[in-house]
């Protein structure tokens, strides 16, 4: 059974139990589940058989505070009009803390908003290349992370904005970012066990099989991605290292290596160099399926590119700036 087939399976089992109501939700946590990676040849992102190797994913973070996120399309595979970059973050949204109702919610600052609004010009010709575009979610100092929702009904209400974004600005998922949540903040609870897998289910619950959600594996919900025995890692589609300039694979319960990304580098920091001899490595000698690439600003970045998509997939990079 293909990735995706398993991935419908388990949505519909959450479906059924979710629907039940607040015993339903309860439930969750105790759902036995086969692994949604597990068997066949991989998820979304395709995978690794030996015989028919997909070509790593490239990823982009860009800092939509400073720079248009429609650069992303400026970025083709020499001799092609294949997109350098497979996955685009917007970076980034946030989780807040209301601590009237204390609750926490999405929050979008001016110039994330203005992305989103302006999403026929700033986000479409970057799907229109076929690079899928996610928006990232951050902490924001207020107390509100993914680790510490304090029921599985706090944790779906989270999911139900971050769906409901995806779904007004035709998304192609979502991205979590474990940082700066400052927990205990207003209140706010400790980061507990079961938060963060509660907000997986909810949110694949709430995306269905076809969206992306992918994890920054960096705070304290890196650490808590298993509950009762129930793997975050089955319905998350990718995790990557968030050290730039450095190697290091991340340690998922429930992902597989072609859904791992242990390379991330900083275009405007990270040496060539290290960066091109991290590309290799990702691809011929330990198969990981993913490359993290930080800080896409308004210059060319289409040497430096080259080296890493020369080796991931064969091509250099090539730029069309307006």
């Amino acid at each position: 059974m293909s990735y995706r087939s398993r991935i419908g399976r388990l949505v519909r089992t959450l479906t059924r139990v979710a629907a039940i109501g607040a015993a339903g939700a309860l439930m969750l946590a105790g759902i036995a589940a086969q692994p949604a990676a597990a068997g066949g040849g991989g998820g979304h992102g395709g995978g690794h058989d030996g015989k028919h190797r997909v070509a790593p994913k490239t990823l982009v973070y860009v800092e939509v505070n400073n720079y248009d996120f429609r650069n992303v399309a400026d970025y083709t595979l020499k001799g092609t009009n294949e997109p350098a970059f497979d996955l685009a973050m917007i970076f980034a949204a946030n989780i807040n803390y209301d601590t009237a109702k204390e609750k926490a919610y999405l929050h979008l600052n001016e110039r994330v908003t203005e992305t989103l609004e302006n999403a026929r010009t700033q986000i479409r010709p970057v799907q229109a290349r076929g690079t899928k575009v996610l928006l990232s979610i951050l902490g924001n100092h207020q107390g509100a992370g993914f680790a510490n929702f304090p029921s599985y009904r706090a944790a779906d209400a989270f999911a139900k904005e971050l769906a409901a974004a995806v779904k007004k600005y035709r998304l192609d998922g979502i991205d979590l970012d474990d940082e700066w949540s400052q927990y205990g903040a207003n209140g706010t609870g400790a980061p507990n066990d079961f938060s963060f897998v509660y907000l997986i289910k909810a949110l694949r619950h709430r995306l269905g099989p076809d969206k992306l959600i992918t994890f920054y594996n960096i705070g304290p919900s890196g650490e808590r991605t298993v509950y009762h025995g129930f793997k975050a890692g089955w319905l998350i589609d990718y995790a990557y290292n968030p050290y730039y300039g450095s190697w290091q694979p991340p340690q998922i319960p429930g992902l597989r290596q072609h859904q791992l990304g242990a390379a991330a580098v900083d275009l405007t920091r990270t040496d060539n160099a290290p960066a091109v001899e991290r590309a290799q490595r990702t691809v011929r000698e330990e198969r990981f399926g993913v490359y993290v690439t930080y800080n896409l600003t308004d210059q060319d970045h289409s040497a430096y590119l080259s080296g890493i998509t020369q080796q991931l997939k064969g091509k250099g990079t090539v730029y069309r700036g307006r």
